[in-house]
């Protein structure tokens, strides 16, 4: 499933600066045009204040500034909002960089926008796939069922409740974190009994806590022997700008005829600012929650969210530019190798940990960590409800090999007993 076309330009920062001012001078100026009907949706004059010398070499700036709404979905031919054209074709350039050159897509098959975060993106893909079984199976809504992992995002319990969707949530294995398979037939089995004709499938392209991604291959052979209708999305949230640059030979992507949406997150491998969550879809799927209502809007609206900031979609396509394919590569596969680094440390030491080999995140057995150490070097628990079974490191850009190499002979230093 290799893609050997992964492929988008580098642009300098003068490239950059340009092709943004470009496209701000193609949206509507509020300040210069006799604008009656729209809101005066730019910032504040008094505090943000647009002749400020500095702006004129930041781009993101001046585009938070002059404040563009993108709202609906814009690879759809008729979903544009005329007064903002200019940044809403710089974010369908930026879709279809992730939909096309990260995850393998054919050109103009997908459609997709930024959303304020990968919660709305999980619970977009949810809300979708449940009015395509009520619309086209007559599915009443207590017969669709939400399956996904005891290590998924809270994003999918809270999408369940808020569309009244019944769920099933499979238990992993405590070492390998994958989803149990008998426990996947046996809940299988039991939903089927229960009336249960249609499933959304959600699986994992590393999970929050531990990195960890899901069997997909096993996962939906087993769904298809058992001739069960789903529709499968993908919460690569934290995976979706690193597994597919680490991983040449993954199985998460378009060229993958079983998965039709996947969620990345911008801020987070990405380092964009919060609310760059990106929603990608096949074509022919978002009509489905067309909002009919919106008709005041050109091409209506078809996302959960509605207004949105054009600048955070600005700002995702800005450091995608910066970098360009191989430069993000070099960088995620440095990240990879420091990780790897850090696992053999921890191996060496006789250390219980979980880690991915295509992901950035360490998951260490609490047996093993000190609170101190814990609280020293801010490790994050998987529960604060109760005593934690695990601390999550994330090998991010900041976390330099340095402050590895101190917290190895810290750790190395507080000989823990270790319970048999």
């Amino acid at each position: 499933m290799q893609n050997l076309n992964m492929f988008w330009e580098r642009y300098s920062h003068d490239a950059i600066n340009q092709r943004v001012e470009e496209a701000l001078q193609q949206n509507i100026n509020l300040h210069k045009e006799p604008v009656l009907g729209i809101p005066g949706t730019y910032l504040d004059q008094e505090e943000f204040y647009e002749d400020a010398p500095f702006l004129q070499d930041a781009p993101f700036l001046r585009t938070l500034i002059a404040n563009p709404n993108h709202i609906g979905c814009h690879t759809l031919s008729d979903n544009h909002l005329s007064y903002f054209k200019g940044t809403q074709q710089l974010e369908t350039e930026l879709i279809r960089i992730c939909a096309e050159q990260i995850f393998g897509g054919q050109p103009n098959q997908q459609d997709g926008y930024v959303t304020p975060g990968g919660t709305e993106a999980n619970i977009q893909a949810m809300w979708i796939y449940r009015n395509y079984f009520m619309h086209e199976k007559k599915a009443r809504p207590e017969e669709i069922a939400v399956l996904f992992s005891q290590d998924s995002h809270y994003s999918m319990p809270k999408g369940v409740n808020l569309l009244g969707l019944p769920a099933a949530v499979l238990p992993v294995d405590d070492c390998t974190r994958q989803i149990n398979q008998e426990a996947l037939e046996k809940t299988v089995a039991d939903l089927t009994e229960k009336g249960i004709k249609h499933y959304i499938l959600i699986l994992n392209l590393s999970t929050t806590m531990f990195g960890s991604v899901d069997d997909i291959a096993r996962i939906t052979t087993f769904l298809k022997e058992k001739q069960l209708d789903f529709r499968l999305h993908i919460d690569a949230a934290f995976g979706g700008f690193i597994y597919p640059f680490t991983n040449p030979e993954s199985a998460f992507s378009f060229r993958n005829p079983d998965i039709t949406s996947i969620t990345i997150d911008a801020h987070k491998m990405l380092q964009t600012p919060y609310g760059t969550g990106i929603f990608l879809i096949r074509k022919g799927w978002m009509e489905y929650v067309c909002t009919e209502e919106a008709q005041y809007i050109p091409g209506k609206d078809f996302t959960l969210c509605g207004s949105r900031s054009g600048a955070n979609a600005i700002s995702v396509w800005m450091i995608l530019r910066t970098h360009g394919s191989e430069g993000w590569r070099v960088k995620m596969q440095q990240l990879n190798d420091r990780t790897t680094r850090l696992c053999h440390k921890l191996t060496g030491l006789g250390i219980d940990y979980f880690r991915n080999p295509y992901i950035n995140i360490i998951a260490i057995r609490s047996r093993f960590v000190s609170a101190r150490l814990a609280a020293k070097y801010h490790l994050v628990a998987d529960t604060y409800e109760r005593e934690p079974g695990w601390y999550k490191i994330v090998v991010m850009p900041h976390v330099r090999q340095g402050i590895l190499d101190q917290f190895i002979s810290e750790l190395q230093a507080e000989q823990l007993p270790v319970e048999v």
